[in-house]
């Protein structure tokens, strides 16, 4: 059993420091899309309204509470918090589908999120690989971005209209200068 256990926890180093993607999306009028037109619930099954980031810029990442990044929710609001007052949000879709690292409930998804202060807006848990349960906003995103996140705390950048424009892995910091940069000038125009 030592030797499985050493084999699995190899691949799952593996996984974890190979998602250091930064994909650039073309936007081109033919290809827009808004994801904003998605319904979802909240993290407790609330329905949250289509338009409720409409006109801001958001940062969508499939979150997970038993993961080595899962300290990246500190950073993250640090990000949500130094842009908020300007038209930018965070949102986070937890997920189970990598290593089944985020097992818990609504609850216990709340209660890791409060240990590393963060409050930024969550959705209920979601799929988000390629097959019949994938959350539509996923599908979306994929199909804009030619990106899905390899492993938890994948990040894609949208503008205003609901476009994503970017998709970053999950190796890439949330406070980095190839995230902050960009919101930086999306938020200037």
């Amino acid at each position: 059993m030592n030797k499985l256990s050493a084999f699995f926890t190899s691949i799952v180093t593996l996984l974890t420091s190979c998602d250091s993607r930064i994909i650039e999306v073309p936007v081109q009028k033919e290809n827009t899309m808004n994801i904003y037109d998605n319904s979802f619930n909240d993290l407790h099954g609330n329905h949250i309204e289509k338009d409720a980031f409409k006109g801001q810029v958001t940062l969508v990442v499939n979150l997970a509470s038993k993961c080595g990044l899962t300290p990246q929710y500190e950073d993250l609001q640090a990000l949500h918090d130094r842009y908020a007052t300007r038209g930018f949000s965070v949102v986070g879709f937890p997920c189970n589908d990598f290593g089944g690292q985020e097992p818990g409930d609504a609850e216990a998804i709340t209660a890791c999120a409060s240990g590393y202060g963060a409050t930024f807006p969550m959705m209920e848990k979601v799929h988000v690989l390629d097959g019949d349960s994938q959350c539509k906003i996923y599908s979306d995103l994929s199909q804009a971005t030619g990106a899905l996140p390899e492993w938890n705390f994948g990040k894609y950048l949208v503008d205003q209209h609901g476009t994503p424009i970017a998709f970053f892995g999950s190796r890439i910091d949330p406070l980095s200068t190839e995230i902050t940069d960009r919101i930086d000038t999306m938020l200037a125009n």
